[in-house]
């Protein structure tokens, strides 16, 4: 048996690992170590190791690492901590292969620990661009510390071997987290109000905000527009928390104080893989700046308006609608996006991200490779050349 090393360190990437946990449970020869960080283990945010366990997985691991600030200090002191915390689990438990996914310091922490005892590293969604946030520049960094690469578009898959990866390294594999909607069984809204104590008796946003860090000075400022366009328009919302990024605090508390004095709004630390997407597919519309209005989105038709620069360089379908975070310009878009017009020019939408069939991509490539031992002598690949 070969031990998969899978690294979970928030609600989001969880969801997007679930397909590929399925898929490895199915395989003969690979079985799953999970190693659970990060938000996973903060009541603040939920305490979402629940919806691990309530998908029928356990933590092999937890790795205590996040502290309660969201300064940068705070965030650069939570990232070496986790390098520490991550390395004494690889002292005692070595997986064959270590997956992660994504752009998040906490994932950053575990690669670094990894580096030291050779511990091979598959990476899903590198190549991808976010201009506005930290998060390009650890992705990146984990690229060029991974072995194997998963890449969600055709694209991104050409970035990274740009960035010098050998070409047999990387798949070209979609987002796992679509595969989601060919095996999960959706809520229907009275299903979805009764558990998580929601309101839906009329048309409703999704509203996912999260920190710009790179101009985390201004997210007070940026946030206030978003809540001033929530307040004019006639449509109820339902506000999750931020990610447990710079300056996260003041999202969640100008959030919860909109909700306090306007009963039309609500806001949830967190929701199961189900709960969330069905949310998804119930909502008139998502307004925000969260990846999965770009990636997960288009495959439900769901119109997005996506504000500043936080997806900036992603590439994305039509359903997503681009604006500043002006106050006006979101009203503006908001009301485009949930007309019936626009709805409907979004027929037949077709995913820039994948299929929906990642998962079985992503665990045939962690099956085939027969010594992993081997993935850790790495060559720098000049493009043009005609060696791979």
């Amino acid at each position: 048996m070969r031990d998969i090393g899978v690294v979970t360190v928030a609600r989001s990437d969880f969801g997007c690992y679930l397909p590929v946990l399925r898929e490895i449970e199915k395989h003969p020869n690979l079985r799953t170590r999970l190693l659970v960080s990060g938000t996973h283990l903060s009541p603040e945010f939920g305490l979402t190791i629940r919806d691990i366990e309530d998908e029928g997985f356990c933590a092999d691991e937890r790795i205590e690492m996040s502290l309660s600030s969201d300064s940068p200090q705070g965030i650069a002191k939570s990232t070496g901590l986790g390098v520490a915390s991550f390395a004494q689990v690889f002292e005692r438990v070595r997986p064959d292969i270590l997956l992660v996914l994504g752009d998040r310091f906490e994932m950053l922490s575990a690669v670094v620990a990894a580096v030291p005892f050779n511990i091979p590293v598959a990476h899903i969604h590198g190549g991808e661009l976010t201009y506005g946030v930290i998060d390009d520049v650890i992705r990146h960094s984990i690229t060029k510390m991974s072995h194997l690469h998963f890449a969600s578009t055709e694209k991104s898959a050409a970035r990274i071997v740009q960035m010098g990866e050998e070409p047999w390294r990387v798949t070209v594999s979609g987002a796992p987290t679509l595969d989601n909607l060919g095996t999960m069984e959706l809520l229907d809204r009275e299903e979805v109000a009764s558990r998580f104590a929601l309101n839906l008796d009329s048309e409703f946003l999704l509203v996912n905000f999260h920190p710009v860090t790179l101009d985390y000075e201004r997210t007070d400022v940026a946030l206030a527009e978003l809540l001033g366009a929530l307040e004019e328009l006639a449509q109820p919302a339902i506000i999750t928390y931020p990610s447990a990024d710079t300056q996260g605090h003041g999202i969640i508390d100008g959030s919860r104080i909109l909700a306090s004095r306007d009963a039309r709004f609500h806001v949830t630390p967190s929701l199961s893989p189900q709960g969330y997407w069905s949310l998804m597919k119930l909502a008139q519309a998502m307004v925000g700046n969260s990846s999965s209005g770009i990636i997960e989105a288009p495959s439900l038709g769901l119109p997005v308006v996506n504000i500043g620069d936080r997806q900036l360089g992603r590439e994305r379908a039509p359903n997503v609608i681009d604006v500043a975070a002006d106050k006006s310009h979101i009203v503006e878009a908001t009301k485009r996006a949930t007309s019936s017009d626009f709805r409907a020019s979004l027929q037949g939408l077709q995913n820039p991200y994948g299929d929906g069939h990642a998962a079985e991509k992503i665990v045939r490539r962690l099956a085939e490779e027969e010594n992993p031992e081997l993935l850790i002598h790495k060559r720098f690949y000049e493009v043009g050349s005609s060696s791979s």
